[in-house]
């Protein structure tokens, strides 16, 4: 039976979604059509749809008994992540043949890496990327070809812009398929130090490198649980990937075999087979609450708190940060990953992984179990762990229990009681902060406040020891309207220096921080932005902030502050440069980070 919380929670949300999620209901299913998709389509149109292909699979295409799955990937070989997708095509298609279906390379999708673009201005496009990609899914799939896609991403913006894009052919079957995370190597933590040494000018940049390639060291995801690792915690606690299969490293034989499995799953799924599982039939109101509960059961990604609500949004379905910070009182944490924890999505994987966790939240009765997967109906199938003997895979019932509770603990004995994710309100309006990795002694913070326009101003300051005090830091127009809203990681090791030589310090900013968002009390995501005349905008150098993320407080102790003219936003050079003139018109219709921060599902077609 479910929690008290998660029943409120949920129904909440269908009632605040009901006209818009029968709205996008209707459309999806006006969209389906006779079996096989092809079938719509002139002599003409077919024929240059399968123009390239092979004597068999145009065979196949020109007659009506075959399944043709759609491959959309993000594969490129600069991000580790997805470098390990060049394979996976011809897998799909060998796969495909054997499981009596044809599959194409339906298209290519763009994929940036916040890691290579950190305090650089290609980070300026990023958020942004995450729509882009979402279109370009629609565009790949627009041929109307297809009975069922396969959709290989994982990295930040990239899952949710593939399903983003998926949702609009909700009609569809769709099935994520993951690569995997690169080898344990330099430990987080360590790697850490060694970028704090080089803030202080204790370490060179020779050593910062060293540490860096060492922990960075392989093809497939990055070993921390950022919002890459975090997005493939989503999809299977979702029902959008195989059960056990998002953390199995690329490169291996359980890897592939997974691939083929996802393959044959999403032909099962065609109508062609006669029980069709389309993706509208999945996902639902139920299914963003278990996402919102992985989340925050496994202290992950902020970048979700925008993430998850532009993708609902695409699904016809309203979700707030209310909605997260409910959940959140409710909802314990049971994971410690980097950089949350000293171990990394590999350790976590081999001491219990997804199906202790899933297992964990079903019992404690804080997840839905009646939802529908990609394997029919009920969540109860991803307490399974995959076994690989030989060539075959068969999914088997894990012991269920944790082998290093220092890693992964049960419900019943948490690492903390809360997710850790809340909504602070107050004269500033409203913001996200994260205190899973900060210590209790810092979720509290009155100090005076220190305004910056931008990273590489805080960082000078610190440099010319202006810093030393206890301050919040406060970063503006760094919102969507403003600049794309960049993450502002670069921050990060700064101030955990100053932190730990004894000074009280945070961040307060209407940007966002890294997936990785560390052991310093930053407050971000601060809506209204400040480019549209937020009250962030308004604080001045040495205005007292108070900030309570117990009590959910974040305001200016002044007197008249309210009644203060906000500064005026000026654009800057940040308009041109590294292709960001091309996003000009993006910057001016997104929406605010809490309805997602998006330029495509902010329309009225989606409410």
């Amino acid at each position: 039976m479910a929690h008290k919380v998660i029943n409120e929670v949920t129904e909440r949300i269908v009632e605040r979604s009901s006209k818009s999620r029968e709205k996008y209901i209707t459309r999806i299913k006006a969209a389906a059509s006779e079996a096989p998709s092809r079938k719509v389509l002139s002599c003409g149109n077919l024929a240059h749809g399968f123009a390239a292909c092979g004597a068999d699979d145009k065979k196949d295409l020109s007659a009506t008994k075959k399944a043709n799955i759609a491959i959309v990937s993000a594969y490129n070989d600069m991000l580790s992540a997805h470098q390990p997708y060049k394979n996976f095509p011809d897998i799909i298609k060998e796969a495909a043949h054997k499981y009596g279906a044809v599959a194409q390379f339906a298209g290519g999708v763009p994929a940036m890496c916040d890691g290579i673009t950190q305090g650089q201005p290609g980070m300026d496009l990023s958020l942004f990327s995450r729509d882009v990609i979402a279109q370009a899914t629609a565009i790949a799939l627009s041929h109307n070809m297809f009975d069922g896609v396969l959709c290989l991403g994982i990295c930040d913006k990239i899952v949710p812009g593939l399903l983003i894009g998926s949702l609009s052919f909700g009609h569809l079957p769709i099935v994520f398929v993951p690569g995997g995370p690169m080898p344990s190597s330099l430990p987080h933590k360590e790697k850490g130090k060694v970028r704090q040494l080089y803030e202080q000018g204790k370490a060179t940049k020779e050593e910062l490198l060293a540490a860096e390639a060492n922990s960075y060291n392989a093809p497939g995801t990055c070993s921390f649980y950022g919002t890459a690792n975090s997005n493939q915690m989503l999809m299977e606690i979702m029902g959008l990937h195989l059960p056990g299969s998002s953390f199995v490293s690329p490169n291996t034989p359980m890897r592939d075999e997974l691939t083929r499995q996802a393959t044959r799953q999403v032909i099962e799924n065609t109508s062609l087979s006669g029980k069709a599982r389309p993706l509208y039939s999945i996902i639902d109101e139920r299914s963003f609450v278990n996402a919102i509960v992985g989340l925050l059961a496994t202290g992950g990604s902020t970048n979700h708190t925008i993430h998850l609500i532009a993708i609902a949004r695409a699904a016809g379905i309203k979700i707030n940060w209310d909605d997260f910070s409910d959940l959140s009182a409710a909802v314990p944490l049971l994971t410690r990953i980097y950089p949350n924890g000293e171990a990394d999505v590999n350790q976590f994987h081999e001491a219990g992984g997804m199906s202790f966790i899933i297992n964990q939240l079903l019992d404690a009765g804080l997840l839905h179990e009646d939802v529908n997967t990609i394997l029919g109906k009920g969540l109860d199938e991803y307490t399974k762990k995959p076994d690989l003997n030989g060539d075959k895979i068969s999914w088997k019932k894990s012991d269920l229990k944790s082998s290093d509770e220092q890693i992964l603990r049960p419900a019943d004995n948490p690492f903390n009681k809360d997710g850790g994710i809340k909504l602070l309100k107050g004269n500033l309006g409203r913001a996200i902060v994260k205190t899973s990795a900060v210590k209790p002694q810092f979720h509290h913070i009155e100090a005076p406040a220190i305004v910056f326009k931008d990273q590489k101003e805080f960082l000078q300051k610190f440099k010319d020891g202006e810093l030393h005090k206890d301050f919040v830091a406060v970063v503006k127009f760094q919102g969507p309207q403003a600049n794309g809203m960049p993450e502002l990681h670069r921050l990060s090791p700064t101030l955990a220096v100053l932190q730990d030589l004894g000074f009280k310090v945070a961040l307060i900013t209407d940007g966002r921080m890294s997936g990785a968002s560390g052991k310093v009390l930053a407050v971000i995501h601060v809506t209204p932005e400040s480019s549209v005349g937020g009250a962030l905008t308004k604080i001045k150098n040495g205005d007292i902030l108070n900030i309570d993320a117990a009590k959910g407080i974040l305001e200016v102790k002044e007197n008249g502050f309210d009644s203060r003219k906000p500064e005026e936003f000026v654009r800057n050079n940040s308009e041109t440069g590294m292709g960001r003139e091309l996003f000009s018109n993006m910057r001016k219709i997104v929406s605010s980070a809490e309805e997602g921060a998006s330029f495509i599902v902010n329309s009225e077609l989606f409410d």
